[in-house]
């Protein structure tokens, strides 16, 4: 039985996660030079959700999506901020 692809990136990547089914409470874009920054808040999660695309996405405000993410800092004011890094995201 072929695998699919998230199947794959999980077993090359030890350090991925895979949700599915996660409701977006909150999805943010802002656009800086030629790309769209997009963050988003889960239900039952407190650390942001980021990724980058390079043109404008719908609106994910109270979607159902599958994520794979990998856990990640950022430093924001001199701070260090937990955030999760996604590296595949589909509505579901």
């Amino acid at each position: 039985m072929a695998k699919s692809p998230v199947d794959n990136l999980l077993a090359s990547h030890p350090n991925l996660t895979h949700s599915t089914q996660v409701t977006v409470l909150s999805h943010v874009q802002r656009e800086k030079v030629d790309w769209f920054f997009n963050t988003l808040m889960i239900a039952g999660v407190d650390v942001p959700f980021t990724y980058k695309r390079k043109q404008r996405y719908r609106s994910l405000n109270g979607q159902q999506v599958n994520l794979t993410y990998y856990p990640a800092t950022q430093k924001v004011a001199g701070f260090e901020v937990e955030i999760m890094k996604v590296v595949r995201i589909r509505v579901s």
